[in-house]
C-alpha cells in the first residue's frame, strides 16, 4: 500500500482548521504528512481526550462540501500564533523563503484556513474523503524536552474506502502483535515510574526468556571464535574524551559522577573499555584476529518521548563484540562475523526488511573525519564482502558512524518502526586514538583495525521484535513456560500432577502448575492467554492409567499420551 504524501498534507491542514473551528484558541506547531499518515500539533487550553476525535472528524467531514480548493497564497497575520512566529522570525533571519498554502473556495475567495508551509497537497480539499483520526500523544514542541509539550494528533487519509479500510485492518493486526500488549499478557516485563522512566524490569518468565536466549548467543559466539571478557559499567569521563564520544555522542550519555575526585559516566558502550584489555600486553601479528564478546549493561539517555516498550529503552543489556584484526583479516572477519549473525536470525526466525550499507557523505567534514583513501578502501571492502556474500542491500549515504562505514540490519516492528536489529561496524579512528598496535613479522610497529559487532541488538530489542514477530507464540525451546499442568481437583489430582511436574523437569522441560482454585475452564484460558506451548489435563482417567491429556496452544485437538511418549515428541 502506497500512501498519498500529498493528499495527507492536505488532510492535515483539514485538521487544523477543523480544531480551530472547534476550539478557537488553539495555538499552533507543525502538521506534516508522514510515512503512513499525517499528524498535528496543538496546545489547546483545556487537555484533548481520546473520545475528542469523534467530535473534530465530524467538523473534518463537514468542512469537505464547501468547494474548497488548496493554492498558494499571500501572506497572513500569523501574530496570534507564538509557534508559527518562531518559525517565521527564524526563516526570516535565515533568508529563508516563506510561503503559505489556503483552503480557498475559489468562487467567493472564502478561506477556510491558511497555513505556514512549504507545499505539496492534492488540489481539492474534497478529495480528502476516506480517513481516519487514530491517536492522541504527547510531543515536545520541535522535539525538544525543554521546550513546551503539544498535544498531537496522528490521522491517516487514503485514496479510497477499500484502502482505508485495509490500512486500518493492518492497524489492528498490528495492536495484537504489540510487545508491550503481549508482554504484559505473558508477564515478560514491567516499568514503573518509581525505577525510573525507561528502565524496564523483567519478571520471572521475562528473565528466563532472556537467559534462554542468552545461553545460546555464548555457546554459538564461542564457536565462531569469540572470547568472553568482562568490564565495569562505569568508565572514566577521560575515556570517552580519548574515544571521542564526548565529542560526537555526549547528548545521548548521562551527566558524570563526580567521586573521590574523579568523574564516572555510565557506559554507553564498551568498545573503549575492550582498547584497555587488547592495549595491557604487547602484542603480536600472530595474536590477531582477536574476537572479544562481552554481555554488557548500557545506559543511553533517550527523550522521554522516544521510549517505546523495551524497543527504546535507558538501560539495556547485550552481547557487544569487537573484532581486532589486521588489514588483510578484513574480509574474512566480516565474512565470518556476518555468518555468525546470519545464523541466530535462522535459528530465531527473524524476518528481515532489508541490509544497509551505511557510507559517508563525503560534503559532511564536520562529522567525518578525513582520511580519503581509508574511506574509499573501507567502504569497497564492505560491499566486496555483501557481494561475495550474495547479499542484497541498499546504499545509504551519510548514514555511517562518525568512524566508519557500517552493515546494517533492518527490521520493521509491529507499529511501523524501522529499527537496526544487527550492525557490523568497520573503525580504522579508534586504533588510532588508544595508539593501539602490534609488532608485525618483521619487528615493526603496525596499527590493528577494529570491526564493532551487534548480533541480535539489545536483549530489550531482540524479545520485542520476537514478542511481535511470533505474536508471544514463542518457539518450544524459547517458551518460558513450555508446559502448563491444570488437575481438575486439587483434591483428587495434585498429588499425580506433582509428579509429572517432576519427571518433566528432570527432562529439562519448564512447567507450571496451576494450582489455583477455578474451574477449569478458566484455567485453559489462561494458559491460552499466557501462551504456553502445552497444557496437560490431570483428571481421573489420567491419574487412573499414569498418562496425560495433552493440548498444543491454539488447538482444540487433544490427545491422550504418556509422558515418556511427549518427551519424544519434543526432543
Amino acid at each position: 500500500m502506497k500512501v498519498n504524501k500529498n493528499l495527507n498534507h492536505t488532510a492535515s491542514h483539514l485538521l487544523a482548521a477543523a480544531v480551530l473551528k472547534l476550539y478557537p484558541n488553539t495555538k499552533l506547531g507543525f502538521g506534516p504528512a508522514i510515512e503512513e499518515g499525517f499528524y498535528y500539533d496543538f496546545e489547546f487550553e483545556q487537555p484533548l481526550q481520546d473520545s475528542d476525535l469523534a467530535k473534530i472528524e465530524k467538523q473534518m467531514k463537514k468542512m469537505l462540501a464547501g468547494g474548497y480548493k488548496v493554492m498558494k497564497t499571500e501572506a497572513v497575520d500569523l501574530t496570534h500564533q507564538p509557534y508559527k512566529q518562531e518559525l517565521i522570525e527564524e526563516f526570516t533571519s535565515q533568508g529563508k523563503e516563506i510561503t503559505y498554502y489556503g483552503m480557498i473556495n475559489p468562487s467567493n475567495q472564502e478561506s477556510l484556513f491558511t497555513d505556514l508551509c512549504a507545499g505539496g497537497h492534492v488540489e481539492k480539499v474534497s478529495e480528502v474523503k476516506h480517513f481516519k483520526l487514530l491517536s492522541l500523544a504527547g510531543a515536545y514542541w520541535r522535539g525538544n524536552s525543554d521546550n513546551i509539550q503539544l498535544t498531537r494528533i496522528y490521522g491517516t487519509a487514503w485514496e479510497s474506502k477499500e484502502e482505508l479500510d485495509e490500512y486500518l485492518k493492518i492497524r489492528a493486526e498490528r495492536a495484537e502483535r504489540d510487545h508491550r500488549k503481549i508482554g504484559k499478557e505473558m508477564n515478560i516485563f514491567m516499568f514503573s515510574e518509581l525505577a525510573g522512566k525507561g528502565f524496564p524490569i523483567y519478571l520471572p518468565d521475562g528473565q528466563i526468556l532472556k537467559n534462554t536466549i542468552q545461553d545460546y548467543v555464548r555457546k554459538t559466539e564461542k564457536r565462531y571464535g569469540f572470547t568472553e571478557v568482562q568490564t565495569p559499567a562505569f568508565g572514566s569521563k577521560e575515556l570517552y574524551i580519548q574515544s571521542g564520544h564526548w565529542a560526537h555522542y555526549k547528548d545521548d550519555m548521562y551527566e558524570p559522577v563526580s567521586v573521590d575526585g574523579e568523574e564516572l559516566v555510565m557506559r554507553p558502550m564498551t568498545c573503549p573499555h575492550h582498547f584497555i584489555i587488547l592495549n595491557s600486553q604487547r602484542r603480536s601479528y600472530r595474536d590477531f584476529p582477536m574476537r572479544i564478546s562481552e554481555q554488557s549493561r548500557l545506559y543511553r539517555y533517550e527523550k522521554s518521548g522516544a521510549l517505546t516498550g523495551l524497543e527504546r529503552v535507558r538501560s539495556m543489556e547485550l552481547t557487544e563484540g569487537h573484532i581486532f584484526c589486521r588489514e588483510d583479516q578484513i574480509i574474512d572477519e566480516f565474512k565470518n562475523a556476518y555468518n555468525l549473525i546470519q545464523e541466530g536470525l535462522e535459528k530465531f526466525n527473524i524476518e528481515i526488511d532489508y541490509v544497509s550499507l551505511s557510507l559517508r557523505d563525503k560534503e559532511d567534514t564536520e562529522k567525518y573525519h578525513g582520511d580519503e583513501d581509508m574511506w574509499n578502501k573501507a567502504e569497497d571492502g564492505l560491499r566486496t564482502v555483501l557481494e561475495d556474500l550474495g547479499i542484497e542491500y541498499k546504499e545509504m549515504t551519510g548514514e555511517a558512524a562518525f568512524y566508519g562505514p557500517k552493515i546494517d540490519i533492518q527490521i520493521r516492528t509491529a507499529l511501523g518502526h524501522e529499527v537496526t536489529l544487527s550492525t557490523l561496524q568497520l573503525d580504522f579512528l579508534l586504533p588510532e586514538k588508544f595508539d593501539a598496535h602490534y609488532w608485525d613479522e618483521n619487528e615493526q610497529k603496525v596499527r590493528p583495525v577494529l570491526i564493532h559487532r551487534g548480533f541480535l541488538s539489545t536483549y530489550e530489542r531482540f524479545i520485542a521484535t520476537l514478542l511481535e514477530q511470533t505474536k508471544g507464540v514463542l518457539p518450544f525451546w524459547l517458551a518460558p513456560k513450555q508446559v502448563t499442568i491444570l488437575p481438575v481437583s486439587l483434591e483428587h489430582h495434585l498429588d499425580y500432577a506433582l509428579e509429572v511436574k517432576k519427571q518433566l523437569e528432570e527432562a529439562g522441560i519448564r512447567v507450571h502448575i496451576d494450582d489455583s482454585k477455578e474451574r477449569l475452564g478458566k484455567k485453559m484460558r489462561n494458559a491460552q492467554t499466557s501462551k504456553v506451548k502445552f497444557q496437560f489435563v490431570i483428571g481421573d482417567d489420567e491419574v487412573a492409567n499414569k498418562n496425560i491429556n495433552v493440548r498444543a496452544y491454539g488447538s482444540k485437538e487433544q490427545n491422550t499420551m504418556t509422558i515418556n511418549e511427549f518427551l519424544e515428541l519434543e526432543k
